[in-house]
């Protein structure tokens, strides 16, 4: 009998063959699972992956979480204490096997996890792969529970936990009407509210989660990372395989790298050590056989190829995994202008110039399970007949599901990458770094294969807190320069550097890049026009007039906000809100002072609505805001009317890259269906 499992990983599908059945066993666990609050009032069936909120929509025992007001109608949701429970049966065999465990690939957030009655581990990280020993506790019938503690509740008592000084932001500006202390919590920062969505701060199961039993070994990552060597003129992979050895001694395995299409074969032996273990694998393709790269869309193709590598222990017992492999370089330059002062921030692919133009993503919905593959290929697909070529993954969301990177990939989509750090200091105690650096290494191991991935970056707009005094702390600045130093330089910088020397890291967007290091990491201007990348917002000069607009060396967000279509308002809404200033249309408004900025706007070059009909007025000056954003003179505003059906909330701003990038913020938005 032969055993075929199938998972995601290093961003394209992966098929792994075991022989006869002796290697590693995955049984998943998704599927319905009974979910209940905590005083137990309320009990349903749920699916996995998925979370609370998007159940009880699902049983019909909450209307649609984005209509009208029901971001704080719900709110209930968020401070309850949920738990999700199933029976699963095992073979009989179960037992047999050396190691058992449980993967967690995403728990939304802090959980306990019992298992027949006992507790076998806790979670307190959205972004991390979470594996528990269940060797001895499973049988052939079993009993999960994993019961949540609300993120709201966990999150205030870490921050009053942190006795010594406070770290800013404790709440959000009231106008956003969100929670507080989302930075002691690391969990997907713009669910407790942001200046362009709603406070839902979801509990669930998220991401995959299985069963996993093996003797000997497991392959856990297998990454791949294309080089060039100039000298010689060839092409070569650094392939890195991670696993978990159950033996008690070293184990020797027969690793067989092939390409097919690049004529490419080679066999190495590699030692794997008791406990967590890797190899490095290296090999070149003949120099004589020509290597179709990679590149952004508008300058090639996105060629991939082909790559089985197979691991042999005996003859029993062999792990494959096939993945798709893409040739490609990048580098950031940051050199002296020749007449001109400050420092140049541009990309070169495959050693050529490019110009980057595109957008910032936010999550493409505030409840990830609806997240379909035809939403995902919409959204970018739309990107490309764009004309766009580079997307920022916003610090402020998560590291996006395989899906997204796979078809970036294909699309020839750069991916400006944050990791996911936003608009707040954070506390740097031993137990919030060390998840950090969990983190980091997962999801750099997790995504680092990926052509489309070109540069990462520590944090969204974190230097610019600082340096301007965004938290009112100028009296204790050094405490917070040095926490921003601890967890952006000497953690994740470090391990970035470490784990992933294929392309660049800057500790923040903005920031003066090579400028803000001399500086020692917080500039005294992160937003100087003569270095690395910018932020641009105002809302109150006319946003048709280029010559207002700053000069960057690379602009990596600016924008102006406009409604989305009437006909995408309505589905949320009923007709006393249809008016500018109703009251769903103020609480919709999460950017002070919002709407009457867009009229200001739309003032300055048009005669505003005066229509007799209070709805036809509305409609009207919602088409204003959006003409006044996709007129084409909001300076090189690529965002187009017909684009605005896929904002999903209400509100969305838009920001663009300039001079060597321009991004919009945002391709997505999460406030109107």
């Amino acid at each position: 009998m032969w055993c075929f499992v199938i998972s995601l990983l290093v961003g394209v599908l992966l098929v792994i063959r075991i022989s006869q059945c002796v290697g590693p066993q995955m049984y998943g666990l998704e599927g319905d699972w009974r979910i209940k609050n905590f005083n137990g009032s309320i009990s349903l069936q749920g699916k996995v992956p998925g979370c609370v909120h998007f159940a009880l929509f699902q049983q019909g025992v909450i209307k649609d979480p984005y209509y009208r007001f029901n971001d704080l109608e719900y709110r209930w949701i968020g401070l309850d204490n949920w738990s999700y429970s199933r029976t699963f049966a095992l073979p009989s065999n179960i037992s047999t096997w050396q190691k058992v465990n449980l993967v967690c690939e995403g728990m939304d957030t802090v959980a306990t996890i019992i298992l027949n009655d006992v507790t076998v581990g806790k979670t307190n990280n959205m972004f991390l792969r979470y594996v528990f020993d269940i060797t001895n506790l499973v049988k052939e019938d079993n009993f999960i529970q994993v019961a949540f503690l609300s993120a709201i509740s966990y999150a205030s008592q870490q921050s009053a936990a942190h006795t010594a000084y406070t770290v800013p932001p404790e709440c959000p500006p009231p106008v956003q009407k969100g929670e507080c202390h989302v930075n002691f919590i690391r969990k997907e920062q713009c669910s407790f509210s942001w200046d362009w969505g709603p406070s839902f701060p979801t509990q669930g199961i998220w991401r995959d989660i299985r069963i996993e039993a093996y003797n000997i070994c497991t392959l856990t990552y297998l990454t791949v990372t294309p080089f060039y060597v100039k000298n010689d003129h060839q092409w070569g992979l650094e392939i890195e395989a991670f696993f978990e050895v159950v033996c008690s001694e070293s184990v020797d395995s027969n690793a067989t790298i092939s390409i097919p299409e690049l004529k490419t074969k080679e066999t190495q032996k590699i030692q794997l050590l008791p406990g967590e273990s890797s190899s490095v694998l290296r090999v070149t393709v003949d120099k004589n056989i020509p290597v179709d790269l990679w590149w952004p869309n508008g300058h090639g193709n996105q060629t991939g190829y082909n790559m089985m590598v197979q691991f042999y222990f005996d003859e029993n017992y062999i792990i494959e995994r096939s993945t798709k492999v893409y040739f490609r370089t990048v580098e950031l330059v940051q050199e002296n202008i020749t007449g001109s002062s400050g420092l140049s921030f541009y990309f070169k692919i495959n050693d050529l110039p490019i110009f980057l133009k595109g957008s910032n993503w936010i999550p493409a919905d505030s409840f990830q399970e609806r997240v379909t593959t035809f939403s995902l290929e919409r959204l970018l697909q739309s990107a490309v007949d764009a004309n766009m070529n580079a997307l920022r993954v916003w610090g402020g969301g998560i590291y996006e599901q395989e899906e997204f990177y796979n078809r970036c990939n294909e699309l020839g989509i750069m991916i400006w990458q944050d990791f996911m750090f936003a608009c707040a200091l954070y506390p740097t105690d031993k137990d919030f770094i060390e998840s950090v650096r969990a983190e980091v290494t997962h999801q750099i191991r997790r995504l680092k294969s990926h052509p489309s991935i070109i540069i990462w970056s520590g944090n969204n707009e974190n230097e610019a807190a600082i340096a301007k005094n965004w938290y009112n702390i100028s009296s204790h600045k050094q405490i917070y320069t040095n926490d921003y130093v601890t967890l952006y330089v000497n953690n994740i910088q470090e391990i970035v550097q470490a784990k992933d020397k294929s392309r660049p890291y800057i500790t923040s967007s903005p920031t003066n890049g090579e400028e803000s290091v001399q500086e020692h990491w917080i500039a005294e201007n992160p937003y100087d026009n003569r270095y690395g990348d910018t932020h641009y917002y105002n809302y109150t000069k006319d946003c048709w007039n280029w010559t207002e607009f700053p000069k960057t060396r690379f602009a990596s967000e600016y924008g102006f906000q406009s409604w989305p279509s009437f006909n995408t308002l309505q589905k949320i809404s009923i007709p006393e809100d249809w008016s500018y200033y109703s009251t769903l249309s103020e609480h919709r408004q999460h950017h002070l002072k919002g709407n009457k900025e867009m009229m200001s706007q739309a003032e300055i070059h048009y005669h505003l609505p005066h229509s007799a009909d209070p709805v036809q007025n509305f409609k009207d000056m919602v088409y204003l805001t959006q003409n006044m954003v996709a007129s084409g003179r909001c300076f090189i505003t690529l965002q187009r009317t017909s684009l605005l059906l896929f904002y999903q909330w209400g509100l969305r701003k838009m920001k663009r890259f300039t001079y060597m990038e321009f991004q919009t913020f945002t391709l997505t938005g999460v406030w109107c269906l």
